[in-house]
């Protein structure tokens, strides 16, 4: 259900690509959305891991709206998917951009199911305007831009 094309044709397998990506980015992304759809390449809106982020940066007070500004947290997204991507074989399994979100899912924006899983669906078309944000050229200051 949550699978899709890019305009080249390539199914990307979402639930694979989605778990594969949250453990490059590992400690601090703690959940993501795999965005692409009748697009290129495929892009991700990931939610910071607050309490991890905090103790990378040293600042335990730090809000998810700074903590996703902080360039250690963007270097570490980065990194892991860059070292992701270099172990993939194509478009459909390679992130080339990701955006971090303050915001966390929205149980009344149907962003959540009743068993506390991410509705990609759901969520993508409530955030669509970050989604717009991700595939735009040039990239904004808050995409990272990973290849």
């Amino acid at each position: 259900v949550e699978d899709f094309k890019l305009t080249s044709g390539t199914f990307v397998h979402v639930g694979t690509l989605r778990v594969a990506a949250i453990a490059a980015c590992s400690p601090v992304v703690h959940d993501a959305l795999v965005a692409g759809q009748d697009r290129a390449y495929v892009g991700l809106l990931a939610w910071p891991n607050i309490e991890a982020c905090r103790q990378l940066v040293g600042k335990p007070q730090a809000t998810a709206d700074e903590l996703i500004r902080e360039r250690a947290v963007i270097d570490r997204v980065r990194e892991g998917l860059r070292a992701y991507d270099a172990g993939q074989g194509g478009s459909s399994t390679r992130v080339r951009r990701a955006m971090l979100m303050s915001e966390p899912p929205s149980i009344d924006g149907n962003e959540l199911t009743d068993k506390g899983y991410i509705n990609q669906r759901a969520a993508l078309e409530r955030r669509a305007a970050m989604v717009e944000a991700l595939y735009a050229e040039p990239p904004g200051p808050d995409v990272i831009v990973i290849d």
